[in-house]
């Protein structure tokens, strides 16, 4: 047996043990992307770089042997550096999006890719629970939303964007036309009760929220009907009152209390609301139409001032969202800040410290070239965007829906919650840009199997895909192909991936450590 020393734990292994299992047996975790258990070692990520105290240097863990009297650290500022730069070194040679364009242009982050998908796939039910993840107000937003997601839309390059506004209105009309519309799943009720001043987009769309968390909601409203500027300034013809309706009464049978005809004013904010509630939300709407000067708030040149991480005011248990703390004219902007308020208030009920909701590490590359589009079109139908004749007042038939949905070309990662690069590249705060350099390598996918696809352009090289064909006895399999820094795993002998692959292609896209190898 060897004993050694790693982050000053003493153990004792079998020889011939590398220090990366040797951690492991200690509860250490060492990030590795190019190792697998049971194949043979390519140290080529060098994302699993120890020192060794000995002599200062940085060995890949995965490679190092064990050796008596050794002592190892597995992080320090110099190592946590050197795995950065690895990850950078990776991401310059990446050419894949995390996320499609769309998505993160929505101010609400929803997983428009996967709507799409499930639309096309007829699946409507599940379509309308992932619009409602982080869109309370679909229907409505339908109607009025500028679509800042389609101008992101990589087809927009090729022709023209999908229809995701519209395709997210119908998903919507044609939950709330069933008879057992989608609500979703309640907590257990906290006992806790949530005031919310203003009942419209940003105060309906949190009231939503702190209800599926579970807490009691009371919203305030000096107008006779809630809505807020969703009824009162849009006129009928923009957004029919029986859609916001519609999307009212799902709120009340979610348990909301509204108290209309009420304006809350300084004296009945302290004595009544700050008494009688756990927390508060303001969402009036515009600061300058509002009386909340005289509540001793401070205040912007855009509105009522907050901890923008949070959305608290600087007074205990009190929140703030939508047009109040800046006025955008934009009602999807509100329902995503409403969202992220009933978040805020929800840590701050439960007793938790509140955190700023972050967004993962996001890969992305840019427009396609004109020669990309041919393989991006693989994923989409080559259909026509449907335009309908009443513009957003209209609606999709089923069938309509179905096929414009089928246009998307899927940009997204297949593999966004389990790649390694993308995984780690947010742990050590990766900067993607710091090694691109000249133009990038041309996107190929090849999508002719019928379990995976393949993308050569985010492969890493770590040889685990050709390894495991190659111990499962595959007739053919992946191979290496060129030399140096041209080289690259792919298909010998111009096969189809669907020649070399007849056993393990759902092995490969398991094993992958990115998104390169996924299933459909």
């Amino acid at each position: 047996m060897i004993e050694l020393i790693i982050d000053n734990k003493k153990i004792k292994v079998k020889e011939g043990t590398t220090v990366l299992n040797a951690a492991k047996q200690l509860g250490i975790e060492i990030p590795t992307m190019c190792f697998l258990d049971g194949m043979t070692n390519h140290p080529s990520c060098m994302l699993c770089v120890v020192k060794d105290v000995s002599d200062g240097k940085l060995h890949p863990s995965c490679a190092l042997p064990a050796n008596s009297g050794m002592e190892i650290i597995t992080n320090d500022n110099e190592i946590f550096d050197a795995r950065k730069e690895a990850l950078e070194l990776l991401l310059s040679d990446h050419v894949g999006d995390c996320e499609a364009p769309c998505r993160p242009s929505c101010p609400a982050n929803m997983n428009i890719p996967l709507m799409n998908r499930l639309i096309a796939e007829g699946k409507h039910r599940e379509a309308i629970e992932v619009v409602k993840k982080d869109i309370a107000l679909p229907l409505i937003l339908g109607y009025i939303c500028p679509a800042p997601c389609e101008k992101a839309c990589r087809r927009k390059q090729i022709d023209k964007p999908v229809s995701i506004c519209a395709l997210k209105k119908n998903v919507a009309a044609h939950d709330i036309d069933n008879d057992t519309s989608y609500m979703p799943k309640k907590a257990p009720s906290s006992g806790k009760k949530v005031a919310i001043i203003g009942s419209g987009p940003a105060g309906l769309s949190c009231a939503y929220y702190t209800l599926s968390h579970g807490h009691h909601c009371v919203i305030f409203d000096k107008n006779a009907q809630p809505g807020g500027t969703l009824r009162y300034d849009i006129p009928d013809d923009k957004l029919p009152k029986h859609s916001l309706n519609s999307e009212i009464e799902i709120i009340k049978k979610l348990g909301a209390e509204f108290r209309m005809n009420i304006e809350i004013n300084k004296e009945l904010f302290k004595s009544e609301l700050t008494n009688q509630y756990d927390a508060i939300v303001i969402a009036m709407g515009n600061f300058g139409d509002t009386n909340l000067v005289d509540f001793g708030f401070k205040s912007t040149k855009y509105g009522l001032q907050i901890n923008r991480d949070t959305f608290e005011v600087d007074t205990t248990g009190v929140f703030a969202c939508g047009n109040i703390i800046r006025s955008r004219r934009m009602a999807i902007t509100s329902v995503a800040q409403g969202k992220s308020a009933a978040t805020s208030v929800n840590q701050y009920l439960k007793g938790e410290s509140i955190q700023k909701k972050k967004r993962m590490f996001n890969s992305k590359f840019g427009k396609l070239y004109d020669s990309e589009f041919e393989e991006y079109l693989k994923e989409g139908s080559d259909s026509q965007r449907i335009e309908l004749p009443d513009g957003k007042m209209g609606d999709f038939s089923t069938k309509q829906s179905t096929k414009e949905a089928s246009r998307c070309m899927h940009c997204d990662c297949r593999k966004p919650n389990t790649c390694k690069l993308r995984i780690y590249s947010d742990e050590y705060d990766a900067d993607r840009k710091k090694f691109l350099f000249g133009e990038r390598k041309k996107i190929k996918i090849y999508n002719k199997h019928n379990l995976i696809n393949y993308e050569p352009e985010k492969c890493i090289r770590c040889n685990i895909c050709v390894e495991i064909t190659a111990k499962q006895k595959e007739s053919i399999g992946f191979t290496s192909i060129g030399r140096g820094f041209d080289i690259e795993i792919n298909m010998p002998l111009n096969r189809s991936i669907s020649e070399i692959l007849t056993k393990t292609a759902l092995l490969c896209a398991k094993e992958c450590p990115t998104g390169a190898i996924s299933r459909k």
